[in-house]
């Protein structure tokens, strides 16, 4: 049998930071649906323009963007029509389940960063069946994506430089946090689903 690459020798990194929606889970589309949703009752019908405010950005932003003189009350909104999507269930992103029992398998650390509320997160995480060491939701940081301060955060909790982590985003709002931040970042899809960590040594060591 050949050997296992993910123990025949150390990680080229010191810890794997997850962005959430889009990356581990399926919900992208459940956040534009419960957007569209709010913005139909603001009488604004969302379009192609809206897409850089809504995706991959927090609650709080995509608020701002919806409705800039009533922040907090459609802030509350938007998040209870995506709870109530979620609560419905969630679709696992191929891969994701197997890239996690990898890593830790192989004493990884991992962190979730997250756009989303932590009452969102809470929600979703039963569903990974993974604990993570270090969870950074949009109200743990001043600025969220796509500045760099989440991914600084988990780092900093983490106890690591982020220029040894490896970030897996979907988004380009969340690759620029990432990317900022100075992560190695992975590109990911829900339609191809997440690599192996095999793969992800590879790429890493290709960097």
């Amino acid at each position: 049998m050949p050997p296992d690459p993910t123990r025949s020798a150390p990680a080229p990194f010191d810890a794997v930071l997850f962005d959430m929606d889009g990356t581990l889970v399926d919900t992208e589309g459940l956040w534009w649906e419960a957007t569209a949703d709010v913005a139909a009752g603001l009488g604004r019908e969302l379009g192609p323009s809206d897409l850089p405010h809504v995706l991959g950005r927090t609650v709080h932003d995509t608020a701002c963007h919806l409705a800039p003189d009533d922040v907090a009350r459609v802030s509350d909104r938007l998040t209870d029509s995506f709870a109530d999507r979620i609560r419905k269930g969630v679709r696992v992103v191929p891969g994701a389940r197997e890239l996690l029992r990898a890593l830790t398998a192989s004493a990884v650390p991992t962190a979730l960063v997250s756009a989303s509320p932590r009452s969102i997160v809470e929600l979703v995480l039963p569903s990974l069946g993974h604990r993570f060491e270090v969870v950074v939701a949009a109200e743990d940081t001043a600025r969220g994506k796509p500045y760099p301060d989440p991914y600084l955060e988990a780092a900093r909790l983490l106890e690591t430089d982020p220029r040894r982590c490896v970030a897996l985003e979907d988004s380009p709002t969340g690759v620029a946090a990432a990317t900022t931040a100075g992560c190695d970042v992975l590109v990911v899809s829900v339609e191809v689903g997440l690599p192996a960590l095999a793969d992800v040594i590879r790429r890493k060591g290709r960097s």
